[in-house]
Order: C-alpha cells, then sequence, then structure tokens
C-alpha cells in the first residue's frame, strides 16, 4: 500500500505517539488488574455513552469496563479536550488508510509498519477502539484534578456529541453517582 502524504502520515503518527506517552493528568496501571478502588461500567451507544458523566477521587484508581452496544466503531478516550482534537486527525487518518470503516477495524492494518516503525496500533493506555459487540477495559489512577474527559474520537463522533465530563474531585472524595453503571468492589 502507497501513502500519497507519507510525510503527514509521519507527523500524525508522532504526535499519536506523543499522545500517548505525554504527561497526563492520569495514568494507566498496567501491572495487574487488581490494582483499582471500584469499577465503572461504561456503554458506547450511537452516538452518546452512559453515564455521560463520572466523579472520581483524586489519586483513585479505576477499573473501566467498556462496552460498544451501538452499530458502529467506537473509542473510549480518556484525556483533556485539546487532546482529544489532536487525537481526531489521527482517527480520521485510519478513516483514509482503509484501518476504520463504519463497523469495523482493519486490525491487520493497524500493525503495519508505516515507516520508521510507525504503526496505527492505538493500544493507548488511555484508550480502546472497539467494534460493534465488543469489550474493552482500561484501569486508570487521576493523579490531577484537571479538566478530563472520556470521547470518542472516530470521525464526527465528537462532534456529535460523544463526550462525557470526568470530575476529579480536588478533596480526594468521590461523589455519588446515580447511575446504575457504577459498581463497587
Amino acid at each position: 500500500m502507497t501513502f500519497r502524504n507519507t510525510s503527514a502520515f509521519l507527523s500524525a503518527a508522532a504526535s499519536f505517539a506523543l499522545l500517548a506517552s505525554a504527561a497526563h493528568t492520569a495514568t494507566a496501571d498496567t501491572e495487574t488488574s487488581e490494582n483499582f478502588s471500584r469499577t465503572i461500567e461504561v456503554e458506547m451507544r450511537d452516538n452518546y455513552f452512559e453515564p455521560e458523566a463520572i466523579t472520581v477521587a483524586r489519586g483513585e484508581s479505576i477499573r473501566f469496563v467498556i462496552r460498544n452496544e451501538g452499530q458502529f466503531v467506537h473509542e473510549f478516550n480518556i484525556g483533556t479536550a485539546a487532546k482529544h482534537v489532536q487525537h481526531q486527525a489521527e482517527m480520521q487518518m485510519m478513516v483514509d488508510h482503509g484501518v476504520l470503516e463504519a463497523d469495523r477495524i482493519n486490525r491487520d492494518m493497524m500493525s503495519m509498519d508505516m515507516g520508521n516503525g510507525h504503526t496505527m496500533s492505538h493500544d493507548h493506555a488511555n484508550s480502546v477502539l472497539l467494534e460493534p459487540g465488543e469489550s474493552g477495559e482500561i484501569i486508570w489512577t487521576f493523579e490531577s484534578d484537571q479538566n478530563l474527559e472520556f470521547a470518542c474520537n472516530v470521525p464526527g463522533h465528537y462532534d456529535a456529541g460523544m463526550v462525557g465530563v470526568i470530575d476529579v474531585d480536588a478533596a480526594g472524595v468521590a461523589g455519588e453517582l446515580s447511575d446504575d453503571t457504577l459498581n463497587a468492589n
């Protein structure tokens, strides 16, 4: 496969890697699936999340269990609004190169070497990309009270409102969620 604009791709791939390694206000805990205080279940629909807002305590480690209950490919991505804007360009590139279709992910293409060791693997600790009916999980520690969102950056989805607020309680006490999708451990 030949890419018309290799330098644009490499630039986007580099910023994709930067997005994954940037100093987030939260960190992934990839050591074990037992290092979390509670589980929050999130359903992705066409084009919204349930719940639409999440409250966590500063310093709290949360296990997110994400299910795509929609008819389209969706992403659950934790980041700031600015990081989501950057990531949307990378997701558009995935569509442009046939990696993402409306209802499927070409995972073979995601692992293809696009030059200089860059891939479109989308294996970052802050996100999961799921086909309809798939599930995934993220364990995340919220170390700061900076403004965070969870969003789907598949082209058009964020703009259609597929974004939710993460309220990080700086006092260290998570507020109550009235949604049935919250399960205490």
